[in-house]
């Protein structure tokens, strides 16, 4: 049986395999809710703490109670330490509404292996297709009520783009707004290197702002890279030195190709793979 780990927000672990929410959880009648997903390696949870802080934004913009985040750390290690598979993990903190009219939230954690597919992103690559969002570029800032940069639980619209992409041989999916702006993936970030300079596109745009790549700016430029957060058009992908999708357990996947046209490949992809595990080395105090 595939090795997993729950624990409850009060930090005991429970049976994975047992029923853990009421039907009625509005987590799952309404996606009402939200989560982290955070890769853990050799024991050690990858920008954890940026991860709780997004966690903490997140829950202020649904309106949610204001996080424990010292409880999360908690629930989140005792995960960690019950773990007995890889050395790499995937670990999920979920936070629901909870029961409908109970006033009370449903918070765990669990553990799981890493998926075979992400790991086969991350060594081969990733065929992308160009999606629409359907949404304006400054639209974040207008209407709030959408959620717009939130990790909330309605993922039922990413998961439709990702089946869409696969009926068309693709793999992943880059959004795009109205303007012809790019957005970002489904689960990941979008990040493309034009000489010694990485790019990627602004929050205010309604995307998620990338733990993980936040992590890969900092320690580039650390090592002399330039680094640039700024809107982004769907033109410059194809002539970009490299285009990639960054997300915490994908880490970087380089996007071969873009609606079926190859992209340029300037060999970067193990450097700035480099630069990642650089950078979850020095939180590892390695």
């Amino acid at each position: 049986m595939t090795e997993r780990v729950l624990a409850l927000l009060d930090g005991t672990l429970a049976d994975p395999e047992a029923p853990l929410l009421r039907a009625d959880d509005l987590g799952v009648v309404r996606g009402d809710g939200l989560f982290e997903t955070i890769l853990v390696i050799d024991g050690v949870a990858l920008e954890l703490e940026p991860h709780l802080a997004r966690l903490a934004r997140s829950a202020a913009m649904l309106d949610l109670p204001e996080p424990d985040l010292d409880a999360w750390r908690s629930c989140a290690h005792t995960v960690i330490d019950a773990w007995r598979g890889g050395r790499e993990m995937v670990l999920k903190l979920v936070l629901t509404r909870g029961p409908e009219g109970a006033g009370e939230v449903t918070g765990f954690a669990t553990g799981a292996p890493v998926p075979a597919s992400l790991l086969a992103q991350r060594r081969d690559g990733i065929a992308a297709v160009t999606l629409t969002r359907g949404i304006a570029p400054d639209l974040a800032g207008q209407a709030p009520w959408l959620l717009l940069g939130a990790k909330t639980l309605s993922y039922a619209m990413n998961m439709a783009a990702l089946r869409h992409a696969a009926t068309r041989g693709g793999d992943d999916v880059i959004f795009t707004a109205t303007d012809g702006s790019v957005l970002e993936g489904p689960t990941s970030t979008v990040v493309i290197a034009q000489g010694a300079t990485l790019r990627t596109p602004p929050a205010e745009t309604g995307i998620l702002s990338g733990t993980t790549q936040g992590a890969l700016f900092r320690s580039a430029a650390a090592a002399g890279w330039h680094t640039s957060v700024e809107p982004i058009a769907v033109d410059e992908l194809a002539t970009a030195d490299g285009v990639w999708l960054v997300s915490s357990i994908r880490r970087i996947a380089r996007v071969r190709t873009l609606d079926g046209i190859r992209l340029p490949d300037a060999g970067l992809t193990s450097e700035l793979g480099g630069m990642l595990r650089d950078a979850a080395l020095s939180v590892a105090g390695r």
